[in-house]
């Protein structure tokens, strides 16, 4: 760091203990999340932002106390003094968070956290800025607010940090980050405790002055954001049964969009494992088609449209880039197509289980349930007259090229939708996929009225269907397998009824599903699968192969069993109703990346399959 001139002031390398306030509390997934659709941040219990990475999902994270447990870890912090209890909530229907801490004579103060996003001048206003509101609401409590941001993955600190009469400017290396405050400027510098008797306001973010006074555009701000959030959640078509869990669900994965491309992430974080000490840690800040697919059906079914308009954006430059030839399962929110997995060496990984992986190997994999996923994620598209934009007969020939695609893949090998890293096979949800892509391509030219091109595809679907349902028939299981002529069972074939190949009342698929809780349930929970893979046997529940499971049930005549599934699924849950990638069966603890879109997408799904209609009780 520069000695310090005029206007430039050293600024903390570790949070110093002070008596009196307690040490952080251990990285959890019982987190909040923030965002506008340009970024997120997560919160802790304690009001403690934990994660957050600037300027995109998948960049540098400022804050990466998730990911290092120890001295040195970058958050941002607002802690009462003698800490004794906190308490936190959304505010219903909205993407903003309260966080309440009380200290053991009762005093508290209340945090309000946002990421503005609101209608301004005929666009989005979605600024790099973290809003934070904090007031006392009983007593004089006293507090103190640590700012500790980094760069590099955390390998360097500010070059400088500058002040001025209301705002300290943090430079890194290749960036600046400016706080905007009316609190005390140097008890913030200093880290020094100070008695809150009124509200104070922090706006940080990207390094611009603002047009307006610090209180009056935070204000602003939370009045703005709160205002489109309810707006946007009043008009989702939700069921008469779990409504709070179906908008909370809803709002995440729109919080998962990144608006500027249309790009949807898989997850907010990298290198959360799968299961404890299971070295299964993998980035998930990219787009993964078939993930996409999942979140875009799911918000469909509310009749929340637009993430599919934007999201169609981006996957139109997917596939007319592809030229016809192969797709990745995943690329950058940017359209990236490389993504190199490294391993960070500086942080010690989410309570200290490294490693610590940017960037995601499958990007290099052949997965050929990719084809079906682009046709699925599409094909609303070509049928729904709600669109400004709908598909017609100049993007056909698009659908046709992928489609394609998915008859030459179709019966080779591939590591599959799981991403098995050493083992390739002919797996059956990649052959259902590509027979779901020619049945949707064959519908859309029914719609397009082109006859000849719809007894086309009509046809290969046909050929398709009859090979799946007779080559992944396992006799012996008396279940549909894995893989073709295999034995090994798979969630991924409950997929076999969600995209129609099969009728879910087929005795086939019930025996299957019979099959499959045997094998891979404990409990409520279900695994993906029951062989060992790259790691070993997978230890932890897959949240969206549960999720299956309580739909195949539902589908089946078992509804009452499926809703017993779905209200373990909604326990689950963290307080603030959001799920990670998998659920530990013995301990019910969340592991994986968070929050998992997949896990979001499967509340909604399982809620509209099993709540009651809307004139059972009006």
């Amino acid at each position: 760091m520069k000695a310090p001139s005029s206007g430039q002031v050293p600024g903390p390398a570790i949070a110093r203990q002070v008596a009196g306030f307690s040490p952080p509390a251990a990285p959890s997934l019982d987190v909040g999340m923030i965002g506008n659709c340009a970024y997120s941040a997560l919160i802790d219990a304690r009001g403690r932002i934990v994660w957050c990475c600037l300027p995109r999902f998948d960049g540098d994270p400022i804050f990466n106390a998730l990911l290092h447990p120890g001295d040195g870890a970058s958050a941002w912090a607002i802690e009462i003094e003698d800490f004794a209890s906190s308490k936190q909530w959304y505010e219903p229907n909205t993407a903003v968070l309260r966080t309440q801490l009380f200290d053991s004579a009762g005093q508290g103060i209340e945090i309000t956290d946002l990421a503005p996003r609101f209608h301004s001048r005929s666009r989005y206003f979605r600024p790099l800025s973290i809003v934070r509101r904090v007031k006392p609401i009983a007593g004089a409590p006293r507090i103190r607010v640590l700012l500790s941001p980094r760069f590099q993955w955390g390998a360097a600190g500010p070059v400088e940090i500058t002040q001025g009469s209301n705002h300290i400017r943090y430079v890194g290396p290749e960036t600046t980050l400016r706080l905007n405050t009316d609190a005390p400027i140097s008890h913030i510098l200093a880290e020094q405790p100070f008695v809150l008797t009124s509200e104070h306001n922090f706006l940080f973010g990207a390094d611009e002055t603002l047009m307006d006074g610090i209180a009056d555009t935070a204000r602003r701000f939370e009045h703005e954001t709160i205002t489109y959030w309810r707006t946007w959640s009043k008009r989702l078509a939700v069921p008469f049964e779990y409504q709070d869990a179906v908008i909370r669900a809803a709002i995440t994965l729109k919080l998962s969009v990144y608006e500027d491309t249309g790009a949807i992430v898989a997850a907010m974080t990298t290198s959360i494992p799968e299961a404890p000490d299971s070295e299964r840690n993998w980035d998930y800040r990219y787009c993964w088609l078939r993930d996409a697919f999942f979140v875009v059906r799911a918000l469909n079914s509310l009749s929340e449209v637009g993430t599919m308009e934007n999201y169609l954006r981006w996957l139109s430059n997917v596939v007319i880039g592809s030229h016809g030839e192969h797709i990745q399962p995943l690329y950058g929110i940017g359209l990236e197509d490389k993504l190199p997995e490294v391993i960070v060496p500086g942080l010690p990984g989410y309570r200290g289980m490294g490693p610590v992986r940017v960037g995601n190997q499958a990007q290099e994999h052949f997965q050929h349930d990719v084809y079906g996923n682009i046709v699925l994620g599409a094909a609303q598209s070509f049928h729904d007259h709600r669109l400004l934009k709908r598909g017609g007969r100049e993007e056909f020939p698009h659908m046709e090229a992928v489609g394609e695609q998915a008859i030459r893949v179709y019966g080779t090998p591939d590591a599959g939708m799981w991403e098995l890293r050493t083992r390739s096979r002919i797996h059956t949800s990649s052959a259902l996929m590509s027979w779901a892509a020619c049945d949707r391509i064959a519908k859309i030219a029914v719609a397009l009225d082109l006859p000849e091109r719809a007894v086309y595809w009509h046809a290969h679907a046909a050929r398709m269907r009859e090979e799946i349902l007779a080559r992944s028939w396992c006799e012996e299981r008396q279940a549909f397998a894995e893989s073709f002529e295999g034995r090994e069972l798979d969630a991924s074939i409950l997929l076999m009824a969600e995209v129609g190949l099969i009728d879910a009342r087929d005795s086939r698929f019930v025996s299957t599903v019979d099959a499959m809780e045997k094998a891979l349930c404990d409990g409520p929970y279900m695994r993906r699968y029951e062989a060992p893979d790259d790691f070993g046997k997978p230890e932890t529940a897959f949240n969206i192969c549960t999720f299956w499971r309580i739909d195949a049930l539902a589908k089946i005549g078992r509804r009452a069993e499926a809703r017993a599934i779905f209200d373990a699924m909604l326990a689950a849950r963290n307080p603030l109703g959001l799920l990670s990638e998998d659920t530990h069966p013995e301990t019910g603890e969340m592991w994986g990346n968070f929050p998992q879109t997949y896990s979001m997408v499967g509340i909604i799904n399982a809620a509209v399959r099993l709540s009651a209609p809307w004139d059972s009780a009006i």
